[in-house]
C-alpha cells in the first residue's frame, strides 16, 4: 500500500519528501537528524509503493505520445514519426524542468528533464535530416491596393501570377549501338571501314544523265573486250564464247540477288542485267557531280562495281542506296553492302546517315566480313580519243540530196544500256531497237522502236 505524501526521515537522518507514488530529489534543509516529530517511512511501505499503479496521467501521458507518433507517421512516414516524437518529449522535459518532475514519464528531477530536453533535440534533428525535400509551391503574386493618390506615371501590371519554372532536367546522354559496333570491328573488315565514309545529306540530282558517266562498257582496262563482256565472261558458268571476248550463251549459278539459276543467251530474252552496285545516280548526288569525267567513266566501267545479275531484280533496285533497297536473297546481303561500302570508300563518295545506319545494321550480323580489295582498276580512266572536228564543207551552189539517216547498230542486245539517246539498232534477229529511257528507269537502254 502506498504512503501519503509528506517529508519522511531517512535513515541517516534527513528529511525526504514522497510525493505518494515515489521519492523526489528533494531534502529538507537544516533538519537535523534527531528530530523525530517526523515519521519513519518504513522499507516494507517503499517495496509496496515501488509497484506503483498505471493511473490516469500514466495512460494520458503515454496515450498522447503513442497518437502523436502515429500522426506524424501517417503524414510523413518513419522520418514524421521520429520528429514527432522528439516534440512530445520536448515538451515534457520543458515540463520536468519547470516543476521538477513528471511522474508518468518517470522524470523525477531537474537533471532528468534535462536530459529528457537533450534527447529531444537530437530526435528532432533526426526526423529533419531524413524528411524528403519538399517541392516549392507556385508562387503567385498579390494585387497591390489601390492608392487614394492619383500619378501620371503608370505602374507595372502585378495582377498576373507569376509561376516558378520547373527545373530543367538534362537528359542523360544515349549511346549509340550502331557506332559502338563500328568502333568494336575488327580492323580491315567492311564494318570498320564504314567509320571512314563521310556523312552528308544527298546533293539533287540536277543534271544527271548516263552520258555524264562516259561510253557506256568502255574499254577501260585496254584488253581489247568491252566491260560487258568482261563482266559476263567473270560471273557466268558454262560459257559459249563467239571469240576470246563476246559471250553468246552462260549461266548464273546461282544469282546473287535472288539464289536462283538464271540462263544467259546473247539476243535472247532480257534476263541478264549488269548492275552498277553503287548506282550511277546514287554516285551523281553523293560527289560524283563534281569529278572529271576520267574519274566518272572508271567508276562506270570498275569490276569492283559491276556484277551480272538477275535483270528484273536489278530494274526494281533503280538508284537505291542501302537505305532504300537490298537484295532479296538475304545470304548476300552482307557481301552486298561490303562491296558498297568498298566502293565508297576506293572513290571518295559519301553516304547518308540513313545509309550509314542501314550499312551498320546489316553489317552487324558478319561482323567478320572482310572489306573487297578494290582492285586493279585505277580511279581516273584515259579518255577515248574523240575525232578532231572537221571544218564546215564549202557552201554548194545548189543544196544537194537530203542526208540518209544514221545507220542502225547491229546486233544490240534488249534491255543492255546504250548511248546516246535517240539512236537506232536491231537485234540479231533483225527487230528494230531504239536507245531511250522510260518512266521508271532513267537510264538509257535498247527498247522496242
Amino acid at each position: 500500500m502506498s504512503s501519503a505524501a509528506g517529508w519522511y526521515q531517512q535513515p541517516d537522518g534527513r528529511q525526504r519528501y514522497w510525493d505518494g507514488e515515489s521519492w523526489t530529489g528533494q531534502f529538507a534543509p537544516g533538519v537535523l537528524a534527531a528530530t523525530s516529530a517526523l515519521p519513519l517511512l518504513r522499507q516494507d511501505q517503499v517495496t509496496a509503493s515501488s509497484g506503483r499503479r498505471f493511473g490516469v496521467a500514466d495512460s494520458f501521458g503515454w496515450g498522447g505520445l503513442a497518437l502523436v507518433v502515429l500522426l506524424g507517421a501517417l503524414t510523413s512516414g518513419s522520418s514524421g514519426a521520429v520528429g514527432m516524437l522528439g516534440l512530445y518529449v520536448l515538451v515534457v522535459a520543458v515540463i520536468a524542468l519547470a516543476r521538477g518532475r513528471v511522474g508518468w514519464a518517470r522524470l523525477g528531477s531537474r537533471a532528468a528533464g534535462a536530459v529528457a530536453l537533450g534527447t529531444a533535440l537530437v530526435l528532432i534533428t533526426v526526423g529533419a535530416i531524413a524528411a524528403p525535400p519538399s517541392r516549392p509551391a507556385p508562387v503567385t503574386a498579390v494585387a497591390p491596393t489601390p492608392s487614394p493618390t492619383t500619378s501620371t506615371t503608370p505602374s507595372p501590371d502585378l495582377s498576373a501570377p507569376t509561376t516558378v519554372a520547373p527545373p530543367v532536367v538534362t537528359p542523360a546522354p544515349t549511346i549509340d549501338p550502331g557506332a559502338t559496333a563500328v568502333a568494336q570491328a575488327p580492323s580491315g573488315t567492311a564494318l570498320a571501314a564504314i567509320a571512314a565514309l563521310s556523312v552528308k545529306g544527298r546533293a539533287p540530282k540536277t543534271g544527271y544523265s548516263r552520258d555524264q558517266f562516259g561510253q557506256s562498257w568502255f574499254d577501260t582496262d585496254r584488253n581489247g573486250c568491252d566491260t560487258r563482256n568482261d563482266v559476263l565472261h567473270r560471273d557466268l558458268a558454262s560459257r559459249q564464247m563467239k571469240n576470246a571476248c563476246k559471250v553468246l550463251a552462260g549461266t548464273l549459278a546461282p544469282d546473287r540477288y535472288t539464289g536462283m539459276s538464271i540462263r544467259f543467251v546473247y539476243g535472247g530474252a532480257s534476263e541478264v542485267d549488269i548492275d552498277h552496285v553503287v548506282a550511277l545516280s546514287d554516285a551523281w548526288q553523293k560527289g560524283a557531280a563534281r569529278w572529271p569525267a576520267g574519274k566518272r567513266l572508271a567508276l562506270a566501267n570498275d569490276p569492283l562495281n559491276l556484277m551480272a545479275v538477275d535483270a528484273a531484280t536489278n530494274r526494281s533496285k533503280g538508284d537505291g542506296d542501302a537505305a532504300t533497297w537490298l537484295p532479296p536473297n538475304k545470304s548476300y546481303r552482307c557481301a552486298y553492302v561490303a562491296k558498297q561500302v568498298a566502293v565508297k570508300g576506293k572513290y571518295g563518295l559519301w553516304v547518308t546517315a540513313a545509309e550509314r545506319d542501314a550499312m551498320t545494321r546489316v553489317l552487324a550480323t558478319c561482323p567478320t566480313m572482310g572489306l573487297p580489295e578494290p582492285g586493279s582498276a585505277p580511279t581516273v580512266a584515259v579518255l577515248p580519243r574523240t575525232t578532231p572536228p572537221q571544218p564546215p564543207p564549202a557552201a554548194a551552189p545548189a543544196p544537194g540530196p537530203a542526208r540518209a539517216p544514221a545507220t542502225p547498230v547491229q546486233g544490240v542486245h534488249p534491255g543492255a544500256f546504250c548511248s546516246p539517246e535517240g539512236g537506232l539498232g536491231h537485234t540479231v534477229k533483225g527487230t528494230l531497237m531504239r536507245c531511250s529511257t522510260q518512266a521508271g528507269d532513267s537510264r538509257a537502254r535498247w527498247r522496242s522502236a
